[in-house]
């Protein structure tokens, strides 16, 4: 069919934003393009919340149907943290006709230059944005995030991390110029002179692995950056959290249809219950890039067997805070308490380890005892959750029951210093609520260590008991250097400590927060300024976003020519 998007159309709508872009990249300020307010929605073409929620019921018991070749079964099965059963279908594919077609649109995608696909990347995420309420409410039932955090974090931070992406893709492979003229003098001979034409061209085939947790949040980035530097990019969403991935195919196919490019460069890897395709999409020949967020396990698998394909894994890591005095020590309290109940601790970023000297802290308050600290701290969380309602809507739903066994199991591992409790959900009676759990460990017994030093995905922490803020350095070291973390956190008003810390992180490839009191907290992340992991400690393999994420998903081919 004709394009009904042209190029010059694109680039006079989009360009703008992608030059903002990428002055945001450069100044690491804040900037985001896409409002993180419920009510800022609603106008130019864009739905507002109530349209948005009647979008996402007419999609309860329908069946998906994106348009792709080799369509072979219809799969479905998602069941709501909430309890409510989507009864979405959407089309299984054989791969064997799928990844043929995939890859027949790449050459006119390759040839469109940067620009071009950098601006229908843009397109996509337009219209992915005026969906953002619709958006939200398939994150929420496929995630068990609260609604609020749902709409943020599934919507528009999701939505700046996949522009984030694009901004990057567009720098690097516009590091290399077109053409060039190249003379090189011979003395009194006639001068050697070529014209040499530059081609960033993709790698291949693209596979994106979603997660449960965060399924547009993490997928966007990879997507996103595959895409816009000239690769076809299948999706492989988490079975129990297809529909966002689902949705975000369905636009992108559309928009590449309508910019006069093959809707297949952008397709769904639906699964059958327990079918496991990951393994065999992630070594066919074909796939020649991987983003994967989940298990450690897994992610060493594709990084050991996925041999043909550039890898790029956010696997697991033990997050530590680090606590040895505070100049605002009801502010420490305060932040690490929503730190430890945010979406009921389901984020790779969450804190798990409080490491703190067992002679205690200095404070503004005075010294506090090691013990006195954890019980203030969950008293903090206790007053934060103290109402049903505030807790709902912080905690969300657990996601699957094996963090629920993990949180039951963990109040047998050591002395319990804030007990999880069930809270009711009047919406949504068969929501799974639970509050979080804190228990005491001690930092020199090896049984204990065993549970401390292994991760517990999860609304799970431990105080741990050191014998120094020396000793806690150490152990942070350790846990990052064998372990790996997303984050780490530390309170200190010791130059020498926080010194001390920052070396671990600087040589441990670990992002810092330091003394963090206010309203941003350890485990957030701000696309186009804060780097969500570092690809230099065992937790990922890469950050997102940064260059290394982008340039090599592509390789710039040269053809040269005499003048």
């Amino acid at each position: 069919m004709a394009a009904e998007l042209t190029a010059h159309e694109l680039i006079a709508k989009h360009r703008p934003t992608l030059d903002q872009a990428l002055e945001a990249i450069r100044t690491r300020a804040y900037w985001s393009p896409h409002p993180e307010h419920p009510k800022a929605y609603g106008e130019n073409g864009s739905l507002d919340m109530a349209a948005g929620k009647a979008a996402f019921d007419a999609l309860l018991g329908t069946r998906l149907d994106l348009g792709q070749p080799g369509t072979d079964d219809w799969v479905g099965g998602e069941v709501s943290p909430y309890g409510i059963e989507l009864g979405v279908e959407y089309p299984h594919a054989d791969v064997d006709v799928l990844l043929p077609a995939m890859k027949a649109g790449q050459k006119a995608w390759r040839d469109a230059g940067a620009e071009a696909r950098a601006v229908v990347c843009l397109e996509i995420l337009k219209r992915i944005s005026d969906r953002t309420h619709e958006f939200a409410h398939a994150v929420m039932h496929t995630s068990g995030q609260a609604f609020m955090m749902a709409f943020q974090a599934g919507g528009p931070h999701a939505q700046d991390r996949g522009l984030e992406a694009v901004a990057y893709a567009y720098v690097e492979q516009v590091r290399t110029p077109d053409t060039a003229e190249w003379t090189k003098p011979q003395g009194k001979r006639d001068p050697l002179a070529l014209t040499k034409q530059f081609t960033p061209v993709p790698r291949g085939i693209a596979l994106v692995i979603g997660c449960n947790t965060f399924p547009t949040w993490n997928g966007y980035p990879g997507l996103f950056a595959s895409l816009a530097t000239g690769n076809a990019v299948l999706v492989k969403p988490h079975p129990r959290a297809v529909l966002p991935l689902a949705l975000t195919v369905r636009v992108a196919r559309q928009v590449l249809t309508e910019a006069g490019f093959d809707p297949n460069l952008v397709a769904l890897a639906a699964e059958r219950p327990g079918e496991g395709i990951a393994k065999t999409l992630a070594t066919r020949p074909e796939i020649r890039i991987i983003d994967y967020t989940g298990s450690t396990s897994f992610g060493d698998w594709l990084e050991a067997n996925a041999r043909q394909a550039q890898v790029y894994t956010e696997k697991a890591g033990v997050n530590t805070v680090l606590v040895d005095s505070t100049s605002n020590y009801k502010g420490m309290l305060s932040n690490l308490a929503f730190s430890l109940s945010l979406y009921s601790g389901q984020m790779c970023t969450t804190p798990q380890n409080l490491l703190i000297p067992r002679d205690g802290i200095r404070t503004d308050e005075g010294p506090k005892t090691f013990d006195e600290v954890v019980a203030d701290l969950a008293r903090s969380v206790d007053g934060l959750l103290g109402d049903d309602a505030r807790a709902n809507a912080l905690l969300g739903a657990i996601v699957n029951p094996d963090v629920k066994a993990r949180l039951e199991a963990a109040a047998g591992l050591g002395e319990v210093a804030l007990a999880s409790r069930e809270i009711a959900n009047p919406e949504f009676p068969d929501a799974v609520v639970r509050t979080p759990v804190i228990v005491k460990l001690d930092g020199a017994k090896p049984d204990d260590e065993a549970a401390y030093m292994s991760e517990c995905f999860g609304p799970v922490s431990f105080a741990v008991a050191v014998d120094s803020s020396a000793d806690a350095v150490e152990l942070l070291r350790r846990t990052i250097r064998e372990k790996g973390a997303m984050t780490v956190g530390a309170y200190t008003s010791d130059e020498e400590v926080e010194q001390a810390v920052q070396e671990v992180c600087l040589e441990e490839a670990a992002q810092l927060s330091l003394n963090l009191t206010g309203g941003v907290y350890v485990n957030q992340t701000a696309a186009f300024s804060d780097f969500h992991g570092s690809g230099g400690n065992p937790a990922a393999n890469a950050a997102l976003t940064d260059g290394a994420f982008v340039a090599n998903r592509f390789r710039v081919v040269e053809v040269r020519r005499e003048a």
